[in-house]
C-alpha cells in the first residue's frame, strides 16, 4: 500500500519524531500550517492503511509509526526498478549514475558501498 504525497509528508514527521501528539506534528509543518482537521483526516487514513497507530494518553493520542522508513522506501525503489527498468537493478544503476549530477567523490562512495556488499556476498 502506498501513501499520498500529503500522507508521506506527514509520515516523514512521524518517523522523525518517533512518537508524537497532534501538537508536536503540527509544529513540524512550515507556515502556513494545515488545519487540525486536515491532519486528523490524514492520520485516520494512515491508521486504516496500517502505517500509524496510537496510544491513548488521557484524552489525547500519541501517534507512532508501524512501518520503518527504510522498509517503506525499499519497497518503492524495488517497485521503481521493476516497473521502469525491466526489473534490472543494473539498468537502474546505469541510469542513476549517468542521469544525475553525481560528483567524483559521490561515485567513489557508491563504488565503496558496492565493493563492500560484494565482499559480504562472497563470504
Amino acid at each position: 500500500m502506498t501513501l499520498s504525497n500529503a500522507e508521506q509528508q506527514l509520515m516523514e514527521y512521524i518517523w522523525k519524531l518517533k512518537k508524537a501528539f497532534m501538537k508536536d506534528i503540527l509544529n513540524e509543518y512550515p507556515n502556513p500550517k494545515p488545519a487540525n482537521t486536515t491532519v486528523a483526516t490524514l492520520l485516520k487514513r494512515m491508521i486504516d492503511k496500517k502505517f500509524v497507530a496510537y496510544n491513548e494518553v488521557g484524552k489525547t493520542r500519541e501517534y507512532y509509526p508501524l512501518v520503518k522508513k527504510t522498509d517503506y522506501f525499499s519497497k518503492h525503489v524495488n517497485s521503481l526498478i521493476k516497473n521502469f527498468f525491466n526489473d534490472s537493478a543494473s539498468q537502474f544503476a546505469s541510469f542513476f549514475t549517468k542521469s544525475t549530477n553525481l560528483s567524483e567523490a559521490e561515485l567513489e562512495e557508491l563504488k565503496k558501498i558496492i565493493d563492500s556488499e560484494l565482499l559480504k556476498k562472497k563470504k
